[in-house]
């Protein structure tokens, strides 16, 4: 009897090891900077279905989106243009959509490679982490230009800088 209950709780403690070393995003924040313009904003309505196992990295996956329709930039009159068919096109496009591929440590980084869907359109992203305690800090680079979001007139003037906040 004691030998069974030895071994139910050995069983059930290294259930609980196991659990506390996955954990799933509850929160997120995202911000970007329109480096060319020097216009800077944030972006909200976070949905994730992500999961992190920090012990065995190819079983994570980061599965998310974000509302078009949240976009600020701290000026009204931009917020409206923005969100218009002429760039985001939040009525045909409400969500932006972020799927890994993906997840490799690097050091102390964390990168995470997949696909952004923005306006229809697919292309490539790698966001680098850095772990701080229970909240993860990353960043990315892209061109809205790849995305039909054609602010300046050339491909290198469109660079967008973003910045991800993510709570566990």
């Amino acid at each position: 009897m004691i030998k069974k209950l030895l071994y139910t709780f050995l069983f059930l403690s290294y259930g609980l090891t196991i659990q506390a070393q996955q954990s799933n995003i509850r929160k997120g924040a995202i911000s970007f900077e329109f480096v060319n313009k020097e216009v800077k904003g944030t972006i909200s309505g976070f949905e994730s279905k992500s999961r992190i196992d920090w012990n065995q990295l190819e079983n994570s996956y980061f599965e998310g989106s974000v509302a078009v329709e949240t976009l600020d930039t701290n000026n009204g009159l931009r917020n409206w243009s923005l969100k218009s068919g002429k760039y985001f096109d939040k009525n045909d496009y409400p969500r932006i959509h972020f799927k890994s591929s993906e997840i490799n440590q690097n050091g102390i980084d964390y990168v995470v490679k997949g696909v952004l869907t923005l306006k229809g359109i697919k292309k490539p992203l790698v966001i680098e982490f850095k772990r701080d305690g229970d909240t993860l800090v990353g960043s990315a680079e892209l061109y809205s230009y790849d995305f039909d979001i054609k602010i300046k007139k050339k491909r290198e003037d469109n660079l967008v800088k973003i910045t991800f906040r993510f709570e566990q």
